[in-house]
């Protein structure tokens, strides 16, 4: 495991994915995806040497990483959650100038009364969601965890 992992010193968790892994063809087109979009939800990123770079849940590698264990992932949809719409119509924008292809502009959507998303595939074709659930809360935002 790479260092950079290891000096970790508080984490969050307790939210409704542990992690999600996606194994991409292109790398560099992924942390420049990821990192538009991620920056706009105020999502920090960590680079690491091994081939893959994580945010939060979220470990993204290339087929020679050591932590992919596999080939090209394609087709999965996560949802990252913001906080507010402007959030949301802001990812939609970072998401289409980065490489992304539209899969369903902002908008409400049938889930739950204030469900509203955008909905993009990134460069290998996964179908990436940010989603404001509005009046929605939450008990606690995450489970802090320090070492």
């Amino acid at each position: 495991m790479d260092s950079t992992i290891m000096e970790t010193t508080r984490l969050h968790r307790g939210r409704l994915l542990d992690h999600l892994q996606l194994v991409v063809r292109d790398l560099k087109a992924s942390r420049e995806f990821y990192g538009a979009v991620l920056n706009v939800l105020e999502i920090p990123i960590v680079d690491t040497a091994d081939g893959y770079f994580w945010a939060d849940e979220l470990v993204v590698s290339s087929p020679e990483s050591a932590a992919s264990q596999g080939v090209a992932t394609g087709r999965h949809h996560l949802a990252f959650q913001a906080k507010d719409r402007a959030t949301v119509d802001a990812f939609y924008r970072a998401a289409l100038a980065h490489g992304g292809r539209d899969n369903g502009a902002p908008g409400e959507r049938a889930y739950h009364p204030g469900y509203y998303a955008a909905f993009v595939l990134d460069p290998d074709g996964n179908n990436v969601e940010a989603v404001h659930h509005g009046e929605a809360r939450r008990s606690a935002p995450s489970v802090v965890i320090d070492f």
